[in-house]
């Protein structure tokens, strides 16, 4: 669950972040375990995705190794991004989210808290560097 963006850090070439800048957040890998990695973690795993085996707390059974977001259309004040939530690097959910610029919010959402606080933090990313 993202809560405040990382520095830059120190990478020599930054991977390619499923939300688009690193972020410090709350792992909800075991939602009855609430824990707070260490930004080194964070960086080198929660923010990358598949962490499955290379974590502890990542469980086996856990439906999803990561979520990708792409930008497919930003006009009259809509952002319009499609995700894909992955397993073994295969889609197994999709789906297509608005967001209002003017109101600062995802438009008739219906996913997830989890889901919809990810796409979130990807447009802030998206926002903080679009060419106005």
């Amino acid at each position: 669950m993202p809560l405040r963006t990382l520095d830059g850090g120190s990478w020599t070439h930054a991977p390619r972040l499923p939300l688009g800048d690193p972020y410090y957040g709350t792992c909800l890998a075991r939602p009855k375990e609430l824990f707070d990695p260490p930004e080194a973690v964070q960086r080198d795993l929660c923010n990358c995705g598949y962490a499955r085996g290379r974590c502890d707390h990542f469980t086996d059974d856990a439906a999803a190794d990561a979520v990708r977001f792409s930008v497919t259309g930003d006009e009259s004040g809509i952002v319009r991004l499609v995700y894909i939530i992955e397993k073994e690097h295969a889609p197994i959910e999709h789906g297509v989210l608005e967001y209002s610029v003017a109101e600062s919010q995802l438009v008739n959402d219906r996913t997830s808290e989890l889901l919809a606080s990810q796409a979130r933090a990807f447009l802030e990313s998206y926002l903080r560097r679009r060419v106005a």
